[in-house]
This record gives structure tokens, C-alpha cells and sequence, in this order.
């Protein structure tokens, strides 16, 4: 009895084995790229700088913001010019004292 068990169970195993294995050399026709043709060593270079001129040109039609940074949007705030650093250290305790603050309510369940 528990032979024939075993050898139905090894039966049974190879079989899901043998479809498994084969699931994953079998692709599709399209699933590889297109062949193709070889690119020499002066079509490279030819290439390469086409794309260059037109980065290029793309680069001095972009505008540069004053000073230089890069304009990504709205991403940074707008400098409002220099602080002195009394008014650096007012800013600072004033955040200070509204995180404790927060803390402070967060902790009492407010």
C-alpha cells in the first residue's frame, strides 16, 4: 500500500515538474527585440553628435532664473533676500516653542 502511494506521489510530481520546467523556456514570438543592423563606428560618432547639437540647443533655449539655479517649477521657495541673525534666532524659537507646543497638545490627547 505505501508503495503504490510513493509511486503514484512520484508520478503525480513529475509531472508538474516537467510542465513547470517548461513553462520558462517557452517564450513568445514577439517577446525577443527586432535584429538589428550593425551600426559602425562612424555612425556612432555621427549619432552622438546630433544629439549633442540638439541638447545644446535645447539647453541655451531654456531660460536661467537669476542666480543661476535651476528653474524647476514651483519647487523652492523664493529667497526674501538676507536675514540678520537676530532675526535667524527669533525664527527659530518661534518654531521651537509651536513644536513644543503641538507636542505638548498631542501628549494631553488634545
Amino acid at each position: 500500500m505505501n508503495k503504490q502511494i510513493l509511486i503514484a506521489g512520484l508520478l503525480v510530481s513529475q509531472a508538474f515538474i516537467g510542465t513547470a520546467f517548461a513553462a520558462g523556456e517557452v517564450e513568445a514570438a514577439d517577446s525577443k527585440a527586432a535584429a538589428t543592423k550593425i551600426v559602425t563606428p562612424e555612425e556612432k560618432k555621427a549619432a552622438r553628435a546630433e544629439r549633442k547639437a540638439n541638447g545644446a540647443a535645447a539647453a541655451k533655449a531654456t531660460p536661467v532664473p537669476q542666480g543661476g539655479e535651476v528653474a524647476l517649477g514651483d519647487s523652492k521657495a523664493a529667497s526674501s533676500g538676507k536675514v540678520s541673525a537676530e532675526e535667524k534666532k527669533a525664527a527659530r524659537a518661534k518654531r521651537k516653542a509651536e513644536g513644543a507646543a503641538a507636542a505638548k497638545a498631542e501628549k494631553n490627547g488634545q
